[in-house]
């Protein structure tokens, strides 16, 4: 399996659960889908496949204590940024799948940050915690319940 085939597949194996989180996050196909690891894991390892065969002894050297141009340096190399790709792709759909779960328990809206998520993780993210903390400052009366499953640190960022 070449690292273009295993970069184009994985690519095309999110996309469905982006999709149904996005313009199906109420069905209970859905629901069950993401309650699953199982994509996690298979993307995971995909990761893990990619990391091992693109990683030489001067990467693994390089790496160990790295610098920027190091960095640089690994990433131009077509294996490795599939293995950075790879990262992204595992990482962005774990938090998107959070959020997704945080609006499911909560009812708080998160489609936008679903999709901005999809399209930059940690915007996604820093979006959902933002519209967390507005809807709760602002709106606590549709969110009164929801406060009980946070923790204290998260209740004390939200009050803050």
């Amino acid at each position: 399996m070449t690292t273009e085939l295993i970069f184009n597949s994985a690519n095309i194996f999110v996309l469905p659960f982006w999709a149904i989180i996005i313009f199906l996050p109420n069905w209970k196909v859905t629901r069950k889908i993401m309650e699953s690891l199982i994509p996690f894991i298979l993307l995971a390892a995909l990761y893990l496949y990619l990391l091992i065969s693109s990683i030489t002894p001067e990467s693994a050297a390089a790496l160990s204590n790295p610098t920027l141009s190091d960095i640089a340096k690994f990433f131009g190399e077509e294996s490795a940024a599939a293995v950075g790709w790879i990262h992204f792709l595992v990482m962005d759909l774990f938090v998107g799948r959070w959020i997704y779960w945080e609006g499911q328990r909560t009812g708080i809206w998160t489609v936008h940050s679903i999709i901005l998520c999809l399209f930059a993780g940690p915007f996604g993210l820093l979006s959902h915690i933002l519209t967390y903390w507005i809807t709760q400052k602002f709106f606590r009366n549709s969110t009164e319940n929801t406060t009980s499953n946070l923790t204290v640190e998260e209740i004390s960022l939200i009050d803050n």
